[in-house]
This record gives structure tokens, C-alpha cells and sequence, in this order.
């Protein structure tokens, strides 16, 4: 079997960790061939540089490159996949005629999200719309995402995220940590996303606000791509800036999550969050907003706290019950981590995805 990797770029993002865990399980199989197509050259999991396969950077001149196309074509009709598989919205859209010329079965992953508004002005839901009639599979990591979308149900799948348990095994003194981020803190709570349009800090930083209006025992964490930008930095009232610390881009997540005794995730929409998989994996409680496929991972009351969204009084409240109780604080941890092992793990995604890539060979010979 060989399949052929499409995504647009490579940050440090829920997608990006996903496809990079299948990878390194797929190494492990026998009879499986791939190689990976990325259009950006900036790529933050440098692991991709140690599986000994086959990278091509195929970088877009211009928003509207069209010899994109021709170079996909080139590169299907070399490596001669069987299946070939994207990982975003705009790599389907390329991707759907040179399927089609080549008669490659093309999986389309690109539901990672659960919006709550669709139209034709949503450039993803657009391209969803032109992509899902061509696409053999459509897979998503969450069923909210699957119906958000409206991806028809006799081609749809849903494969959870799983998390690789090898990432806790690196995690540095949490002493060493809390000092060299001059904590001194009783309390440590922290958000793991990036400062985007899809991530509500603006809700996380009010709700910091609100509780240190009233105690200053709380160190809060940014930890994401641009959440140590003059833009996030703004949004900070500069009477508790000595209470926040943001952190931006890290390479030691794992490590800065144990120091946190509350992990939140506020967003607007959401399929399954690498970051939340990360916190429960940690044995950490959640609290994070409810809607699209949060509600599939957290269980409300027993591995975490839902909110509703842009409720930044309400997520200040959820944040200060736990940490007001820590034997609540400890029997959430340890639910959410037996959540993830049974449930999420990486070998449950891994051989998910092998079923569905030898079901659409099987479908192609003609065997079921």
C-alpha cells in the first residue's frame, strides 16, 4: 500500500501532531509506503526529519499558484499512490483533479473543527462543499465535526486524535520550571493554544482579571504561537501583567502543563483538542468551552468543567471552584487520564486509520 501525505504547513498544531503520531506508526507497519507533500516551509516538529522518508516542499508563488497543480500531478504519478490523503481544505481543493486524472482515491481529512455557522463566505465550508462529492472518505477527528460540515454519512468517518503517552516521559522538575518563570505563585493556571480568530483569549485574559481582582495567588500561563505578541500582550490590564506570563511558542509543553493545577481551553470552535488530550493525559483537570466535539472528550463533572462560550465570568467561577478544592482538583486528573488511555490512545488512532486505508483498497479490487 502507498499513500501520499498532503498538508499545507507544519506548526505546531493539533493536526500537524496528528498526522506526525500516524507517521511514526505507519513506520512500525509492514507493507505500508508514504511519503509527505507540505506547501510551507516553516515546520516546528523537526521528528518529521527522522522517519527516513520521502519530503517534498511544494511552496505556492502566489495565493492563486495554479502550477500547483501540475506539480501535484508530477508528484502522484512518480510515487504512484494508491490512496492519497489531505489534511486541510486547500490541499483538497488541489487535489480533486489529480485524483480524478490519475484515478487515485483521494481521503479528505480536512474537519478538524466544529463551526457553528455555515455558508458560502466560509472559505472551509466552501471548499468542503466542492471537495466532499469527489473524495472517497471524508475522515474527521470529531463527529460534531462531520455533522457541522454536513459531510455525507455514507462516506464519513470518525478517527479521535490519540496521544502519545512517550511525551510525559521528558517532563523537567517542576520546581525548576516554576523558578525560571519567577513563579512564586501558590497556583498555577494556563492555556495551550495558539492567539488566533480561532482561540477566545480574550475570554481566558478576563477571567484572569476578574479573579485577580479579588486574590493575587494565581500565575497565569499563555503558552501558543503569538501569545507573547504585542497583540495578545494588549489585552492585558497592565495593573496584573506581573500575574501573567506569556510564553509564545514552546518546545517543552508537556513540561509547562505540569506545572498547572487548572488548564483551561476557551475557543469558538473545536473538533477533539490536542490540548485538552494533553492536560487529561497529564492527569490535569479542564475547563474548557462547550460545543463542537469538546463534549466528546470532557466529561462534564468528572474529568472537567464546561462553559458556556464568551462567558468569561462564568470560566472565572469554574476556574476558582477547582482551585478551592483540591481532592476535586486530584479525582478529576485521575478520570481524565484513564479517559485517554481507553480511549484515546495513539494505537487506537493508528489502527484506525490502517482500517480505513486497507478497506478502500479492498473496495478498489473489488473484494468487498
Amino acid at each position: 500500500m502507498k499513500i501520499l501525505f498532503f498538508i499545507d504547513s507544519f506548526p505546531a498544531g493539533g493536526k500537524e501532531r496528528r498526522l506526525l503520531e500516524l507517521m511514526k506508526g505507519l513506520k512500525k507497519q509492514s507493507g505500508i509506503e508514504f511519503e509527505l507533500i507540505i506547501m510551507n516551509n516553516d515546520v516546528h516538529y523537526k521528528e518529521i526529519f527522522e522517519l527516513g522518508i520521502n519530503i517534498h516542499f511544494v511552496i505556492r508563488k502566489t495565493k492563486k499558484d495554479l502550477s500547483i497543480f501540475s506539480k501535484f500531478y508530477r508528484l502522484c504519478k512518480n510515487f504512484k499512490p494508491d490512496i492519497v490523503h489531505c489534511w486541510d481544505s486547500m490541499t483538497a481543493v488541489y487535489l480533486v483533479p489529480v485524483s480524478k486524472l490519475l484515478r487515485i482515491k483521494l481521503v479528505n481529512g480536512m474537519v478538524v473543527d466544529a463551526p457553528a455557522k455555515q455558508n458560502i463566505h466560509n472559505k472551509t465550508w466552501f471548499r468542503a462543499r466542492l471537495t466532499f462529492p469527489f473524495s472517497h472518505v471524508i475522515i474527521g477527528n470529531s463527529n460534531a465535526g462531520l455533522s457541522a460540515y454536513k459531510a455525507p454519512g455514507r462516506k464519513s468517518v470518525c478517527i479521535y486524535n490519540g496521544f502519545n503517552f512517550n511525551r510525559t516521559g521528558f517532563i523537567s522538575d517542576t520546581e525548576e520550571i516554576k523558578k525560571d518563570l519567577v513563579i512564586n505563585t501558590p497556583y498555577v493556571v494556563g492555556m495551550v493554544a495558539s492567539f488566533s480568530v480561532f482561540k477566545d483569549y480574550p475570554t481566558y485574559y478576563k477571567a484572569a482579571e476578574i479573579l485577580l481582582e479579588k486574590r493575587k495567588d494565581i500565575t497565569f500561563l499563555a503558552i501558543g504561537d503569538d501569545t507573547d505578541s504585542e497583540n495578545s500582550k494588549n489585552l492585558i490590564h497592565d495593573k496584573y501583567a506581573d500575574n501573567f506570563r506569556m510564553l509564545g511558542r514552546r518546545l517543552d509543553v508537556e513540561s509547562l502543563v505540569s506545572i498547572m493545577d487548572v488548564c483551561v481551553l476557551a475557543t469558538f470552535t473545536e473538533g477533539i483538542s490536542n490540548s485538552i488530550l494533553e492536560y487529561m493525559a497529564l492527569g490535569k483537570p479542564v475547563v474548557a468551552t462547550d460545543g463542537g466535539g469538546t463534549s466528546e472528550i470532557v466529561r462534564e463533572g468528572e474529568t472537567g468543567l464546561l462553559m458556556k462560550p464568551g462567558q468569561p465570568a462564568e470560566l472565572a467561577q469554574r476556574i476558582e471552584t477547582l482551585l478551592d478544592d483540591k481532592e476535586l482538583r486530584n479525582k478529576m486528573g485521575i478520570a481524565g487520564k484513564l479517559r485517554v488511555e481507553q480511549d484515546f490512545s495513539i494505537e487506537n488512532m493508528v489502527n484506525n486509520f490502517i482500517y480505513q486505508y486497507k478497506k478502500i483498497i479492498k473496495k478498489e479490487n473489488g473484494v468487498i
